[in-house]
């Protein structure tokens, strides 16, 4: 085994193809663990489903000691079934969730539940930080949280500021009882090493770094006072793809480990999504067609557009940012369709598999006889921040089929994404090509074919779109170890099709995108209206 107290030195990685590391991908909708090699190539991998405790306050919350429990169980089958030699796994990677918060004691054990990204019920606390007349916020204290971090705490409480706020003033017991507030990627790092630690990529949706500069190892004490969040609580930074420590022996011993397996610092989903796209240099876009989508590219420097919800936060490679934006609904709106039209289906019948749907939705045209679904199914945040937003169909006839419906789902979401793909190059100043797609809904040629057309843009449909975070997370522990370099991971990421535009159905989805927009436009007010 290779001597790995100096990360730099790859001249020992000759056989760095049979070296692994056990990668996390902690999801929303659960965490996938699996064996992955330095190179990206998967031995295994298990996806874990969990529940999410929705409240009618705004909660959103999962059990993060329910987390630690399934994925150590799925690592130590893994390890178990020897699909590779244990002694040949060489470090344990995690990426996932961001901008969620997990309370924990001095060693790491939850105090309470993980509060998601999408809790809500720091709210109150956060307009008090923040909220103003401009697109809800107050000019001055946005103007100070922008200049130095790159963007501001949201007014609707749903990232760690609102979190820790609500935990410090709603629910006192488990405020008192947590030691540190920790982003999932780090919690489970820390659960694997017993050291508390973040880094200003996991760190990035507190927005609690002066990110003006390049990697920034201490908080910034202005807008920790701003925030109002206990500064003795926020995990000591360490750099941005890095060596936390080793795994705690005990653990080593529970999942059948060699000793001296290196960890490395966690990473958000956005950062292992880059990696795992292949996707890495400077202006190379992916985009994520997961449960939720986004768009992003390395970039130079740091910019914020918050009027969009995009900015540029703290990447991997040295000297590049990665542009950071959401929309609220990606490929969870094919699921909703579905469920909706299983709603007729007899009792005990499974829910029908995604590949019949899209089947169904490849009968139907291109634009769908014209029916335009707009997919804000759980509010927006990018290319406009509405949280009261609602989705629709819109153009419906006598002559609309359930083709018609499925397909107009799918390219709503594309047409969705085209509105973000334009804020984005405008953003970084220049058109972005070819994308490259990742997430469940990548899985889908027709669905990249779609996206192709729509964004106007060649699509690369990456292998395995599914597990390019799990992938992804590996990859950062080749980088970190020195084991690849940057210039090789477009090749280490297999494409297994190339999707070109079509004129014909180009011309078709620019007539839909040219009422896209205005329907968001024309129904806002409508929205605002109705959630009352």
């Amino acid at each position: 085994m290779p001597d790995l107290t100096d990360w730099s030195d790859w001249s020992d990685w000759s056989d760095r193809s049979d070296r692994w590391v056990l990668a996390v991908d902690l999801g929303t909708g659960g965490p996938k663990v699996g064996l992955v090699s330095l190179t990206g190539v998967i031995a295994c991998v298990e996806h874990l489903p969990v529940p999410t405790d929705l409240g009618p306050d705004g909660q959103a919350t999962q059990d993060a000691g329910l987390w630690w429990d399934l994925i150590c169980a799925s690592a130590r089958r893994a390890i178990d079934s020897a699909v590779v030699p244990a002694e040949r796994i060489v470090a344990v990677s995690c990426t996932g969730q961001w901008a969620s918060t997990v309370p924990v004691d001095g060693d790491g054990v939850p105090v309470g539940p993980c509060q998601l990204w999408s809790d809500t019920r720091g709210g109150p606390h956060s307009r008090q930080v923040i909220a103003g007349p401009v697109a809800g916020y107050a000019p001055l204290a946005a103007w100070k949280w922008i200049r130095h971090s790159g963007g501001a705490p949201s007014t609707s409480g749903a990232d760690p500021i609102g979190h820790i706020l609500h935990l410090e003033r709603d629910e006192p017991e488990i405020g008192r009882a947590a030691r540190w507030y920790l982003e999932p990627v780090d919690y489970l790092t820390m659960r694997f090493t017993g050291v508390a630690a973040a880094t200003p990529a996991s760190m990035a949706g507190a927005w609690l770094t002066d990110n003006r500069q390049s990697d920034p190892l201490e908080y910034d004490r202005a807008l920790v006072k701003a925030a109002g969040v206990p500064a003795s609580k926020l995990a000591p930074l360490r750099p941005t793809a890095s060596v936390v420590g080793t795994v705690r022996s005990d653990v080593a011993a529970h999942l059948g480990l060699p000793g001296g397996v290196v960890v490395m610092a966690g990473t958000p989903d956005l950062h292992s999504a880059c990696v795992g796209s292949g996707a890495v240099l400077p202006f190379q876009p992916h985009i994520a067609i997961s449960t939720t989508s986004w768009i992003s590219c390395p970039f130079p420097k740091k910019k914020t557009d918050a009027i969009r919800q995009m900015a540029t936060v703290p990447g991997i490679l040295p000297g590049l940012r990665l542009v950071a934006n959401n929309q609220e609904s990606g490929g969870r709106a094919l699921e909703w369709v579905r469920d909706c039209l299983d709603g007729d289906l007899p009792v005990g019948t499974g829910p029908t598999p995604f590949d019949e749907l899209t089947a169904l939705a490849a009968s139907a045209s291109a634009g769908s006889g014209r029916v335009l679904f707009t997919p804000w199914l759980a509010g927006e945040r990018s290319p406009i921040d509405d949280r009261r937003a609602r989705g629709g169909f819109h153009n419906l006839s006598l002559r609309t089929t359930r083709a018609d419906m499925v397909r107009s789902v799918m390219e709503g979401v594309a047409l969705n994404s085209r509105w973000l793909a334009r804020a984005v190059e405008r953003f970084v100043g220049k058109p972005l090509t070819p994308y490259r797609a990742i997430g469940g809904g990548a899985s889908s040629a027709l669905w990249c074919s779609i996206y192709a057309s729509v964004l106007d843009r060649p699509v690369e449909q990456v292998t395995d779109p599914m597990l390019a975070n799990l992938r992804g997370a590996a990859l950062i522990a080749g980088l970190t170890l020195g084991a690849i370099t940057p210039d090789e991971l477009a090749t280490l990421v297999p494409v297994s099709a190339t999707h070109r535009p079509d004129p014909d159905d180009v011309a078709v989805y620019d007539q839909l995108f040219a009422e896209f927009p205005a329907l968001y436009k024309a129904q806002r007010r409508i929205f605002a209206r109705l959630a009352k």
